[in-house]
């Protein structure tokens, strides 16, 4: 059996309704539609960091939809940047054509309201949230800013064939009220305990023979050290699916004078730093292996992009091909 999993960062996929009001029955519509009229003070506008949250672009929900349906037609797609159930279910029926039977979304800690999610061909079978975790050198607060989600993904006869960890580290954005060293510091930091959590759940869920994924947008590249916890457990060693990934098509040459562009095919994520600096290329999105699974794996891709903002997304997807 061949199954290809994937893993896409959708970039703010917020819904359009941003509002609060109570209707007492449903209006009679006539074709065309209904419009509800709101007083001001029913009318709640959701901000955050002084802006407003909007839906995401239609066009942009276009591009990535079409990046999922063409370029990748995974049977298994782990998503980040969601805001909530609602909005990957009409995302799937809308844009995706229904092509995927089961959807999966816990609500998880993220002020901004950004959830991490599955679509699925394949019945799923237990969904578990790992959201309450904390760390014990801060054991009053959350680790994970956002979830991480465990997921067992179900054969046609639905036996169980492997479980997706799906998971949003934390990022190095630093707020212009902090002091830039130490927020990096305090991001990092941060993120290496979420990599310490999740090294500690794997080792006490799964055992030695467990056939896994882990998957998501790390926010640091595979050699970091401040992920090396959560690959190195104390069950095995985790196996970098995208190693060898192949490229869709080759990555967009660098504006001139910004530089030689990516040093290898091992990034998913570019990043423009303002000034003279270059911009920098990496391997955010990531996809984990089991050592039970990883004899598994046939083949490994990422999707490029074609503008250098990103299409639809300022991620690239990439999946893998197991050969079960």
């Amino acid at each position: 059996m061949e199954i290809k999993i994937g893993t896409f960062n959708l970039n703010n996929l917020f819904s359009r309704f941003n509002f609060a009001g109570a209707v007492d029955s449903p209006p009679s519509a006539s074709e065309g539609g209904i419009t509800l009229t709101f007083d001001e003070g029913s009318v709640k506008v959701r901000t955050f960091m002084g802006r407003l949250v909007k839906e995401k672009d239609p066009e942009e929900t276009v591009t990535i939809a079409r990046r999922i349906r063409q370029a990748m037609d995974v049977d298994v797609l782990g998503v980040q940047e969601v805001e909530h159930i609602e909005i990957l279910k009409q995302f799937n029926r809308d844009y995706l054509g229904g092509g995927y039977d089961e959807i999966a979304l816990i609500e998880g800690n993220d002020p901004r309201l950004i959830d991490v999610g599955l679509l699925s061909r394949l019945p799923v079978g237990a969904i578990t949230s790992f959201q309450t975790s904390v760390h014990p050198d801060d054991p009053a607060r959350r680790v994970f800013g956002r979830d991480l989600v465990r997921i067992e993904i179900l054969g046609p006869d639905r036996q169980p064939l492997l479980v997706v960890y799906n998971t949003h580290m934390k990022s190095h954005y630093v707020p212009f009220h902090m002091d830039p060293v130490a927020g990096a510091a305090e991001a990092n930091e941060r993120r290496r305990r979420q990599a310490e959590t999740i090294g500690a759940i794997i080792a006490a869920t799964e055992g030695p023979d467990s056939r896994f994924v882990l998957l998501g947008d790390m926010n640091d590249p595979p050699g970091s050290p401040f992920l090396a916890p959560m690959i190195a457990f104390a069950g095995g060693t985790l196996v970098n699916s995208l190693a060898d990934a192949r490229e869709t098509r080759p990555a967009k040459p660098e504006t001139p004078g910004q530089g030689p562009g990516p040093a290898s095919v091992n990034w998913t994520h570019r990043y423009n730093p303002p000034g003279p600096e270059f911009p920098h290329y990496e391997q955010y999105d990531q996809i984990w292996l089991s050592p039970a699974l990883a004899p598994h794996l046939a083949a490994a891709f990422i999707d490029r992009r074609t503008r250098h903002g990103g299409d639809g997304s300022d991620h690239d997807p990439a999946w893998v091909v197991l050969d079960l």
